[in-house]
């Protein structure tokens, strides 16, 4: 997979032939010079004007080809020759991205190499990775610079063919020494790694995994990486992987950085309903923080691995397919300063919102006017007080009330959170729904602290039903959903039949509280949730 260095002149006058009409004359001088001449800390940005109010992005869907053996020992060359086929179809992907106009594309976390593997046995298939931020390296440009890097050399070059920035995964290794204590026992670091290339093939980000998920063939790197990389089209991005998404460090202090305005974002999820599938929680960051996130994943239906998307807070495009065998290729216009949906206002006219805030004032069920107060005796939804009852969710166990009726009001709390649902059914279906809430640790498959207020469609009729894994719904509501949450980070989770996506229409503080409203369901409600994260509790 090297280079021929006799190679490069002809390489760099293909380069600056195949450019096309973005690439302005500073960037053709810089390839020229051998696509090193960007001194470090200069954004692309300081060199081009950045007129363009949308970018074209690009992820890919991957089903990988994996080891066949993923214990056992395998050499170098033959680490590199199943690597090979992933990246054929990385390449195939790059062209087609390029031909719809791609400036950025993203491929899933474990997409090259596979997963399944010991420390050991993934070693073969881990490239040398320096630090960009104390090198300067255009692997296709310097192939013999460093050995063991034939993967880096092919993603860049990959960049270079396609003439967009290229965000990859891969397991690399850097070696480390006794008089380091956290030093493994067998002398070297092996990494989880996303890498960044610009479109002139130079490495200008690198990111290490920092929350594995039961990842025992990588460690966990002493410091935090916090990496951005600046493009022409969009300014400043920044880079997380997979199970990172719960977790504050990396991926909430990356937005610290106001001029972030955009994440990649490499995963290999697993499905989990009805909170965490994996277009809902990509699409709920997006909405929360009031970027874009340019997600792809890992297509292995088998293993409940799909779903990917590019999402801001108002849109999304997006897959998930539980029976196609193939990858699939997403490629959406994306504005360069998303905008957000957190702060968004309703008329106070709005006879539903009206509702909602006599409510949470404490006076739902009168009405004033300017003679006389006129107030019901009792609420219909409230004469009789449906049952409370446990079910467990995505191994928590939760504390839950039925939705009944075509109308009504109803509240369930859990430790110092309290859930609050005001809903009108348009039609009434044979289901059965409930307003769940949960505050407290989650402690399977990760430990981490939640505060979760939800409206969920139960599986069947049956109390015991509530919390399993649904996909479709004929259930429409119009409804506000609210709680008094004790962390500003939640998520929005909105998830509707079929395992599409769908926006609210507000959230935000109400008296102390975080509400999202919501009226004019398209299709049936799976999931409707706000999803807390008490990162100060972990």
């Amino acid at each position: 997979m090297a280079l021929n260095p006799t190679l490069l002149p002809f390489l760099l006058f293909t380069v600056c032939s195949m450019s096309g009409a973005r690439t302005a004359p500073a960037r053709l001088l810089l390839l020229l010079l051998g696509c090193s001449a960007l001194a470090p800390g200069v954004a692309w940005g300081s060199l081009e004007q950045r007129e363009a109010e949308n970018y074209v992005a690009a992820v890919y869907e991957h089903r990988p080809v994996l080891s066949p053996n993923p214990l056992e020992l395998s050499s170098r060359q033959e680490a590199l020759e199943l690597m090979k086929q992933n990246l054929d179809v990385y390449e195939q992907q790059v062209m087609a991205a390029a031909q719809k106009g791609a400036q950025i594309i993203v491929f899933p976390e474990d997409g090259i190499h596979g997963f399944n593997f010991t420390r050991t046995s993934i070693y073969p298939f881990l490239d040398f990775m320096p630090s960009p931020k104390l090198v300067r390296w255009n692997p296709c440009l310097e192939p013999f610079r460093f050995n063991d890097t034939e993967v880096l050399q092919r993603l860049s070059c990959m960049a270079i063919r396609g003439d967009m920035f290229l965000v990859a995964n891969l397991g690399t290794k850097q070696p480390c020494f006794t008089s380091d204590p956290a030093c493994p026992h067998d002398g070297r670091y092996q990494f989880n790694t996303n890498v960044v290339f610009s479109d002139n093939g130079t490495l200008v980000g690198r990111y290490r995994k920092h929350n594995l998920y039961f990842e025992a063939a990588f460690d966990t790197p002493a410091d935090v990486d916090l990496v951005t990389f600046d493009t022409p089209f969009a300014g400043k991005f920044g880079v997380f992987t997979c199970f990172d998404i719960l977790f504050f460090d990396p991926a909430v202090r990356l937005l610290r950085d106001s001029e972030v305005k955009h994440i990649v974002y490499p995963t290999a999820w697993m499905n989990q309903l009805p909170l965490l599938a994996a277009i809902e929680i990509q699409k709920a960051f997006a909405t929360a923080f009031g970027v874009s996130v340019l997600a792809a994943n890992i297509h292995h239906p088998t293993l409940g691995m799909t779903g990917s998307g590019i999402h801001t807070p108002l849109k999304s495009f997006w897959y998930h397919d539980m029976d196609s065998p193939k990858g699939h290729l997403i490629t959406a216009q994306v504005a360069t300063n998303p905008p957000g949906l957190v702060g968004n206002t309703t008329s106070e006219m709005d006879p539903s919102h009206q509702k909602f805030l006599k409510v949470l004032s404490g006076d739902p069920y009168c009405e004033k006017d300017a003679q006389e107060v006129h107030c019901e005796e009792a609420a219909p939804w409230t004469v009789n007080a449906p049952p409370t009852f446990h079910s467990e969710m995505m191994y928590d166990n939760f504390t839950l009330v039925p939705v009944w009726g075509k109308e009504g009001y109803l509240r369930v709390c859990s430790g110092s959170l309290c859930c609050h649902l005001l809903y009108e059914r348009p039609t009434l279906s044979k289901e059965l729904y409930a307003l769940a809430v949960f505050d407290g640790p989650h402690t399977v498959h990760g430990t981490y602290y939640i505060q979760v207020c939800a409206l969920v469609k139960c599986g069947g009729l049956g109390f015991d039903t509530c919390g399993q894994e649904i996909t479709d719904a004929q259930g429409l509501f119009d409804f506000h959903l609210w709680g008094n949450f004790s962390t500003s980070y939640i998520f929005p989770l909105f998830l509707t039949s079929g395992m599409t996506l769908d926006s609210p229409d507000q959230l935000g503080w109400e008296s102390d509280h975080y509400f999202l409203r919501k009226s004019g369901l398209s299709s049936g409600l799976v999931t409707a949730a706000l999803y807390g994260r008490l990162y100060e509790r972990n």
